[in-house]
């Protein structure tokens, strides 16, 4: 059986990476995710479109660690421009389903790119081991 009090970490694939992908305690995961493209490079489109890149990273790395965007408890939501929050609760709403996890949006001067538009970090239960 696991040690519930130990911390565990999944690596990110990129070596480059400075950051686990996701950390864990328990079936407690946190995670947090920029707007990556699948084959690892920066979307740079608009906010719609790198709400979705976001949020896509998000699901594949919880998947990858036994978790759903379903299991999401919680979610901050970082972005540079509060005016594009609407935008990016339309694309929120079609990834998560009432009841919805609890959520704060925080208004950024800049994120580590300065063409990202949007980052988000979620806390989520795991259901199965990785």
């Amino acid at each position: 059986m696991a040690d519930h009090d130990t911390p565990f970490f999944i690596e990110d694939t990129d070596e480059s990476e400075i950051s686990s992908d996701v950390a864990g305690l328990g079936n407690l995961l946190m995670t947090t995710h920029i707007p990556l493209r699948s084959d690892g490079s920066l979307e740079t489109g608009d906010i719609r479109t790198q709400s979705i890149a976001t949020l896509e990273s998000l699901k594949a790395s919880l998947e990858k660690a036994g978790s759903t965007l379903a299991d999401v408890i919680h979610l901050t939501i970082y972005l540079t421009d509060m005016a594009e929050r609407p935008a990016f609760n339309e694309v929120y709403c079609a990834y998560f389903k009432k009841p919805y996890p609890v959520r704060c949006a925080v208004g950024v001067s800049a994120l580590a790119d300065p063409q990202m538009r949007v980052e988000v970090t979620a806390m989520a239960a795991r259901r199965k081991p990785a």
